[in-house]
């Protein structure tokens, strides 16, 4: 798992990503993420030279600290502001 640095970003969010051979292991660590902290859907990608693999991202809020209850509308936020830097918007 690593971050973009050590600091979150100017509105408080903290970029994470997951990568691991083992798919089902790397979403096992973005629920236990999800349910600590204020996360938003994890986006995957596949990741490995077989494909295999995968590589998560995660956009953490560190101003909140302790989640409300998820609802399907919290978690649809606009695709735009989850994306990261090095990564582009699905058309």
């Amino acid at each position: 798992m690593s971050g973009t640095g050590t600091r979150p970003m100017a509105d408080g969010s903290v970029q994470v990503r997951i990568v691991s051979d083992d798919p089902e292991a790397a979403r096992q660590v973005a629920r236990v993420l999800r349910e600590r902290l204020v996360c938003d859907e994890p986006r995957s990608y596949p990741t490995g030279d077989d494909g295999e693999g995968i590589r998560l991202h995660l956009t953490v809020d560190t101003l909140r600290p302790h989640p409300a209850p998820h609802t399907w509308l919290t978690d649809s936020r606009s695709q735009a502001r989850r994306t990261h830097a090095d990564e582009t918007a699905p058309a």
